[in-house]
């Protein structure tokens, strides 16, 4: 016999459709026209639903910000775990490890990437969101450092080897920055392909199996 549905489960399916199209026009809206144009009224007509609608789920701006945050943090984390398990059936060897330096530089050249900078960037002047993200985004180093050691598949508790894998994280957020005003694809396709030829031979040299 057929459980009877819930009588409010149609309306609670209709309020997360509208929540999630919210943090996704925000996500757009942030990386597309920038921090001063990513109002409430702005997200709201982007996602089709009126800003009273907004508003009931995101009361201030500084909410809805922040839950796009969170949303972004949760779309990074799913699609670093897709990704690094795809990677760990690549052979260990330069293949693999080619493969994980040009993955960590493309989901820093994304429209969530983007999006987050502008947060980062009026964070910086606003102590009351930066007091929210700087948790965050603290929580997401760590995780994609942990995923890329797995990726990688190295022993992190090597110093050197946990500061190889720091600075190519680091080098593939200054390359995500390079490419917000122009296209730099060429100049950086070239600088990740040197990249993963000398990390690769870095990790080498370091204590544990053979890579």
């Amino acid at each position: 016999m057929v459980a009877p549905r819930e009588p409010h489960e149609p309306k609670q399916d209709r309020s997360r459709a509208t929540r999630q199209r919210l943090l996704e026009a925000t996500i757009d809206c942030l990386a597309e026209l920038g921090w001063a144009a990513a109002t409430v009224a702005v997200v709201a007509e982007r996602a089709g639903v009126s800003r009273g609608a907004a508003q009931h789920h995101f009361p201030t701006r500084e909410d809805l910000i922040t839950a796009a945050l969170e949303y972004m943090f949760d779309t990074r984390m799913m699609s670093s775990r897709a990704e690094s398990a795809m990677l760990s059936a690549i052979a260990e060897g330069a293949d693999r490890t080619r493969a994980v330096v040009i993955s960590l530089v493309e989901s820093y050249t994304s429209t969530i990437f983007k999006a987050a900078l502008q947060v980062w960037t009026h964070a910086a002047a606003d102590p009351a969101l930066r007091e929210r993200i700087v948790p965050l985004e603290a929580h997401f180093g760590r995780v994609s450092h942990r995923m890329a050691v797995e990726a990688l598949g190295v022993d992190d508790s090597d110093p050197v080897t946990h500061h190889l894998v720091q600075a190519t994280l680091d080098l593939a957020r200054g390359l995500g920055l390079a490419d917000v005003l122009t296209d730099d694809s060429t100049r950086r396709k070239a600088i990740v392909a040197q990249w993963a030829t000398t990390l690769h031979e870095a990790l080498r040299a370091r204590p544990g199996p053979p890579r």
